[in-house]
């Protein structure tokens, strides 16, 4: 027994050593002629199989090795947001990450407030193709922190089939999202979530304002069954039928339209009330790889590298295997390429009336999400039942603007984000307030309607 068991412990053992060994042959020769970089993004799959491809590519072209990028993606931009600053409250000298790729403006904002951002400035060549703002929204940072490497606009992505079937009229702007014949019918993500139905939120309080702009909110929150955690999901939704409408990004928008069908789907961007928002990218402090890092910003960045986002998959300088559906920065790539692209024209050449006011949605972003969380979707249940009781009783005035009535104003909302926001404990309170003050309304309103 005992020759059994100790033959068996070195049996066991050698299986271990031979397995480590066979590991580690495999990794080297995985990466052997390779160079390596770790990237933070909450970008899809495709996008990441398309960048790292070409990039590889191009850099064993110039520098003679190919690239193997580690891509990090713990669940969207607030998580993937979240986690980059956890890892440099543990170390301020960072080290773990090359780059943050993606995820919209205001990450990057908050990162350089953190001063944990590696400014890098662009070849001229390239810096000068691109613009410094589109529609009022700066696309690079003056101290070079990062840039904008594709561009995103807002709109209501809806399933003709459905609204034929129930007799409902097409939705052309954003109020038409809280009208109550879409009751259980609209789709949205979660903000807190989504940084992408998070910017929707705050160009819907920009374009009309604190008090109107919140009033929609609520409204059409009353009209979705329930909330999902992501933008693609939801814009996934209408195309399955869930729901009829919902509020879309455009690069989501055009894939289910492409999958769905023009005859089935279609996508608005409302008149005068939406933006054009970048996608940014920057290299962050201690970057353990920071010249390979500075050559994926320079690619990105290079016309090589946005002909990626225009471009059909199989045409010339065009991805592989997944369309991105993403507008360009550079406004000579689509001269370039007349008549080819998968967007919808220039959007340089699109004329938006709108000013979005970024340093007020930076400050507050967070902020709005948790006033949102508790307003509308932390206390959904009672939402739907409020709403539903108004739409039964001819929506009475009295009621609906208690329905809609907020804990706070605008200017409080500003100096609260400002100056209390960042004392977790605080923060805590204040939200179970406003949870508390949610609920409370709703019971009113549906004890006396019903």
């Amino acid at each position: 027994m005992r020759r059994v068991g100790k033959t068996t412990g070195m049996v066991l053992a050698m299986i271990v050593i031979i397995a480590v060994v066979l590991v580690l042959l495999f990794w080297r020769g995985g990466h052997r002629g390779r160079d390596s970089l770790i990237i933070v993004s909450p970008h899809q799959e495709g996008i990441q199989v398309e960048f790292g491809r070409a990039f590889s590519e191009w850099h064993r072209q110039r520098y003679g090795r190919a690239v193997a990028i580690d891509w990090i993606d713990v669940g969207g931009t607030t998580k993937d947001e979240q986690y980059v600053r956890s890892s440099f409250l543990q170390r301020p000298e960072g080290g773990d990450f090359d780059i943050f790729f993606g995820g919209g403006t205001d990450p990057y904002l908050g990162f350089v407030e953190l001063g944990i951002t590696l400014p890098f400035k662009l070849p001229e060549a390239q810096l000068s193709r691109l613009p410094k703002e589109i529609g009022g929204v700066p696309l690079y940072d003056p101290s070079y922190n990062w840039y904008g490497t594709s561009l995103t606009s807002f709109g209501i992505l809806y399933n003709k089939a459905l609204l034929r079937r129930l007799r409902l009229p097409t939705p052309e702007v954003w109020d038409d999202l809280a009208d109550p014949r879409f009751f259980g019918l609209v789709s949205l993500a979660d903000p807190r979530y989504s940084g992408s139905m998070r910017m929707m939120f705050e160009i819907i309080l920009q374009g009309y304002g604190w008090e109107k702009g919140f009033d929609l909110i609520i409204r059409m929150g009353a009209n979705v069954p329930s909330f999902v955690h992501n933008a693609s999901q939801a814009a996934r939704d209408v195309t399955l039928g869930e729901a009829v409408c919902g509020l879309a990004i455009d690069f989501y928008a055009w894939a289910e339209i492409e999958e769905g069908g023009r005859d089935e789907m279609g996508f608005v961007m409302p008149g005068g009330l939406t933006v054009m928002n970048p996608d940014c990218i920057a290299i962050l402090k201690g970057a353990p790889h920071v010249e390979l890092a500075k050559r994926f910003v320079t690619f990105v960045m290079s016309e090589a590298g946005q002909s990626l986002w225009i471009l059909p998959v199989g045409s010339p300088g065009g991805p592989k295997k997944h369309s991105l559906r993403r507008m360009a920065v550079f406004p000579s790539v689509y001269r370039k390429h007349t008549g080819e692209t998968l967007v919808a024209g220039d959007p340089f050449e699109m004329k938006m009336p709108m000013k979005y006011d970024r340093e007020k949605g930076g400050v507050r972003r967070n902020l709005i999400n948790a006033l949102i969380g508790a307003m509308v979707i932390d206390t959904h249940d009672e939402l739907k039942k409020a709403y539903k009781a108004l739409v039964d009783r001819g929506m009475p005035q009295k009621h609906l603007r208690e329905l809609t009535h907020l804990p706070l104003t605008e200017k409080e909302a500003l100096e609260m984000a400002k100056a209390r926001w960042r004392d977790a404990a605080e923060r805590a309170g204040i939200i179970a307030e406003w949870t508390n003050f949610s609920r409370k309304k709703m019971g009113r309103i549906i004890e006396e309607l019903n």
